[in-house]
């Protein structure tokens, strides 16, 4: 441990084993993306019905981070992260009924509330307490989880659906979740932080954040995160039914996905160090205009080489965005408020993920095209820059000021 920090080796290995276990929770909702047509088809209803089942999941998940990000300070860690992994499971089992209900609650409230929801955000908040000088890296490394899922499983998926059916492979894919369990008491208690209140870095003065009250700040922060996760929702819900519109294979859609996630993994460890240096604030806007940019592009083409580059683009913008949040109330925020500020963050993301998923499907079924529906996302990622610019430009002013105090001294 490098004097003055809580960091050690055993943080990293904490780290390293959150990435393995989000690795696998996060594949379960990619099932029906992956599937959307084959169950649309099963099913015989409307591709706007089985995306609710999708914005379902982002909803339960970022509302019962909140919950369960309260519970783990007072009834552990572990035993909220078995509870999740037992819910995800159980869900997909559900979901496996075939029917739309099933469908709804098992996506909702058992992967979505009561198992990510479990999983996630209690995680995040827990690896971040194990860090302090690259705490940026360390949540950028974990919530790779997620894009790492999105390399491996849905090709695997897409084969599986085409030899065994979905409802098979959602079962399947629910033994796997549960071989997670065994893993979980590798899990020990955080240390304790060296000091106390704001995070080293922190922009408040007095009971001030970026010269508002913290809970204006905090709403400012909220609403830009849900802005950025409409546009983030369309292709990571839709690529692949989006592809197959434009006639481009099943297999080759799902490698599509692949392809776009496989980008986020990676430039999300750039990020990472991105935020070590300039602060979460920072990121999310870098990323947020990066994002803007390449989901405006998907309007340009329908050619499969240049979906593969805009998908790829895609991933290398998105990436950074949901884990700097993180870093930023960190940045903003004492630690002790830690374990509601960034579950509710998170709760807002996601029902932007949801909204997108949702409605982009909603309008897929009004017009029988995406096109709209980007183009309404671009809108959104334009209000989301306008509102996270205007923080970093209160960070800058006050600096400013600081710094002419200091000089007329």
């Amino acid at each position: 441990m490098i004097q003055g920090s809580i960091e050690t080796r055993r943080s990293w290995h904490i780290a390293l084993l959150t990435l393995g276990i989000l690795s696998v929770s996060y594949g379960a909702p990619l099932l029906i993306v992956v599937g959307l047509k084959q169950i649309q088809v099963a099913m015989d209803t409307d591709r706007a019905v089985l995306s609710l089942a999708s914005a379902l999941v982002w909803i339960g998940n970022g509302l019962g981070g909140i919950l369960m990000g309260w519970l783990a300070d007072r009834v552990g860690l572990r035993k909220i992260v078995m509870l999740g992994v037992v819910m995800m499971a159980s869900g997909l089992a559900l979901s496996s009924l075939g029917s739309v209900w099933a469908l709804y609650v098992g996506h909702g409230v058992l992967i979505g509330f009561l198992g990510n929801g479990a999983i996630y955000a209690p995680l995040l908040i827990y690896v971040s307490r194990w860090f302090d000088r690259r705490r940026g890296t360390a949540l950028a490394l974990i919530s790779s989880g997620q894009y790492i899922a999105g390399i491996v499983w849905p090709t695997l998926m897409e084969m599986g659906i085409a030899r065994y059916g979905w409802q098979t492979t959602m079962l399947i894919f629910a033994a796997i979740v549960l071989a997670l369990l065994p893993l979980l008491v590798l899990l020990r208690a955080a240390p304790e932080p060296l000091t106390a209140g704001p995070a080293a870095g922190a922009q408040s003065a007095g009971n001030r954040v970026l010269g508002m009250t913290p809970n204006t700040a905090m709403v400012v922060i909220c609403i830009a995160s849900f802005c950025c996760c409409v546009p983030m929702a369309l292709p990571a819900s839709h690529l692949v039914a989006f592809c197959g519109d434009l006639g481009i294979p099943a297999t080759r859609g799902a490698m599509m996905l692949s392809v776009m996630l496989g980008s986020a993994f990676i430039s999300r460890q750039f990020w990472g160090a991105f935020a070590d240096r300039y602060g979460g604030l920072r990121t999310v806007l870098a990323g947020s205009a990066a994002q803007a940019v390449s989901i405006g592009a998907f309007l340009l083409t329908q050619n499969e080489a240049g979906l593969f580059a805009i998908a790829a683009a895609f991933g290398l913008g998105f990436s950074g965005i949901i884990p700097a949040y993180s870093v930023a109330i960190r940045d903003l925020f004492p630690s002790r408020d830690a374990s509601w500020r960034i579950p509710t963050v998170l709760f807002t993301a996601m029902s932007g993920m949801a909204f997108g998923s949702w409605f982009a499907g909603r309008i897929y079924d009004m017009y029988l095209s995406y096109t709209y529906a980007f183009g309404l996302g671009v809108a959104f990622n334009l209000v989301n820059v306008a509102l996270i610019g205007f923080l970093v430009s209160r960070m800058v002013d006050r600096r400013s000021r600081r710094l002419s105090v200091r000089v007329a001294e």
